[in-house]
């Protein structure tokens, strides 16, 4: 079943997305093409249709050469099931987990059916997505079966899932010989907060203020994506200003976290002058956000439609991102010349060109590893259409591989926040998508943020609230990379390996 993209339907905000209806029986063929065609399984959720005609229904987002392939396939109400995706494409494992967990959809033939979100915090045979779901409290055995390595030696180290620092709750099982780690098995859902069901019945605007806490690191890939949702879904045409305006809060964005992730690698190295370093230059940078635009992480500047706030003060910000690349390029020397951290870079927590395809890496981590998918490059929206955005690879994919695309990009992020600001449009920033309609609307947004691309899925009723919302984090693809990224290694390398893809929590534990 090979995708004809002469007959997409639609295209939003310059990016080709074909949506359409297939049947269960023809599901697992598109997506044995998508397969051969070297696509990738982006996303997969539930939704329930039951007050609207009958039944539920599975929707799976594939990236393919050409675009986004976002295919609904209905299922019955008695007894939802459809066939399994991740003999195919393993990132589809947890998500199948977590759309049982949440919808009840079952998908026949899995290998791996325990739960993955429930943790006992509702009865096995209640799902909270579900249109009749009855909140109430409940306590049981939460026991998981971790997959044992036996054999002379070997022991288990378990982590969390509460951690000596800030970080969020994730639980960690090394097995392990010695100091060596034979597998590592990761187990998350600890922070779920029960957002999916939270944007049921909400406005347009109050979703997009909650589609901007999901993750508080990525607020603006976030709430960005669900606003191309919400104009897709509605025929809302963005003012040009306003598009640029996006495109430079997802760059200071990216700067943002690039100079945190590098000076927090200096620091798992022993580098504690390069921690201190980039972690200067992220608070300067992150007072200048809340200087211009009223928000040190740029809380609540895009709206549907367009966006809230306005640049005013154009030159503080060039000359601040001039000073930064030049400090940046530095102390990228620094690193470089320095033997006892490219030591613990290099051919650390390796992830093979082949494997990292095999398992869908995606995003950053993905391109340190030759995936070279970067949705700003192949299916730039306005204005990356004119910016010429230079895409930052690597093939090593090891922890090497993975701080020089974040060199790499930072630089060429300064590059277009400067390209940006000089080349904005004047005119509005804001068109007011209307909040009424005579039939149920639905949108998807997809936007390359700094960790990955992010993928929002709105279906508007007829009352102009939220019916439906399924926010997806890269995460969910790279969590299980990770898991093989650490093997062989020691187990003092996990912190630096970990912090090297620096995942997140709050993105799959939605």
């Amino acid at each position: 079943m090979k995708i004809a993209t002469q007959q997409w339907p639609f295209v939003t905000h310059g990016t080709y997305i074909w949506r359409g209806h297939v049947e269960i029986a023809q599901l697992l063929f598109l997506a044995q093409s998508v397969k051969d065609e070297g696509g990738q399984l982006l996303a997969l959720w539930g939704v329930d249709n039951r007050h609207v005609d009958a039944g539920f229904a599975l929707h799976s987002v594939f990236l393919v050469a050409a675009g986004l392939c976002w295919v609904v396939t209905p299922l019955a109400a008695e007894y939802p099931h459809y066939p399994d995706l991740s003999a195919l494409f393993p990132a589809a494992d947890r998500q199948q987990r977590a759309t049982y967990d949440l919808m009840g959809l079952v998908a026949d033939g899995a290998v791996d059916t325990r739960k993955w979100l429930r943790h006992a915090a509702w009865p096995v045979d209640s799902f909270p997505l579900r249109r009749d779901f009855l909140a109430q409290p409940t306590a049981g055995n939460d026991d998981y079966p971790f997959i044992q390595v036996d054999g002379e030696g070997v022991h288990e180290i378990a982590v969390g899932p509460i951690h000596a620092g800030t970080i969020e709750p994730g639980h960690f099982r090394f097995s392990v010989i010695g100091e060596r780690v034979l597998r590592l098995a990761e187990r998350f859902g600890f922070a779920h907060k029960g957002v999916e069901k939270r944007f049921e019945g909400l406005s347009l605007e109050q979703g997009a203020k909650l589609a901007g806490r999901i993750c508080g690191d990525s607020h603006t890939a976030y709430v960005m994506a669900y606003c191309m949702a919400v104009e897709s879904a509605t025929g809302t045409a963005v003012p040009d200003r306003a598009r640029w305006l996006r495109a430079l809060w997802l760059e200071m964005e990216r700067v943002v976290n690039h100079l945190g992730d590098l000076g927090s690698l200096g620091n798992d190295a022993g580098l504690a002058f390069g921690f201190v370093q980039f972690w200067r230059l992220k608070e300067e940078w992150l007072r200048l956000s809340a200087a211009l635009f009223g928000h040190r992480y740029l809380f609540d500047c895009i709206a549907p439609g367009g966006v809230a706030r306005d640049l005013t003060h154009a030159g503080m910000l060039v000359d601040a991102a001039l000073q930064l690349a030049q400090e940046a390029s530095r102390l990228r020397e620094v690193y470089d010349e320095h033997a006892g951290v490219q030591d613990r870079f290099i051919n650390t927590g390796v992830v093979s060109a082949r494997l990292a395809a095999h398992l869908g890496l995606t995003g950053l981590a993905g391109r340190a590893s030759a995936q070279a998918w970067d949705a700003r490059v192949q299916f730039p929206v306005p204005p990356y259409d004119v910016l010429e955005v230079k895409m930052a690879t690597h093939q090593s994919g090891d922890v090497f591989a993975r701080a020089a695309v974040r060199f790499d990009e930072l630089a060429e992020s300064l590059r277009l926040i400067r390209k940006i600001v000089h080349d904005m449009p004047r005119g509005s920033v804001l068109h007011t998508p209307p909040h009424d309609g005579a039939t149920q609307r639905e949108g998807l947004g997809w936007v390359e943020g700094w960790r990955g691309g992010v993928i929002m899925a709105v279906r508007i009723g007829v009352d102009g609230r939220l019916d439906r919302v399924h926010p997806h984090d890269p995460s969910w693809q790279n969590w299980p990379v990770l898991e093989s990224g650490i093997l062989g290694n020691i187990v003092a390398d996990f912190p630096l390996i970990n912090k090297s893809f620096n995942l997140a929590y709050s993105g799959v534990d939605i």
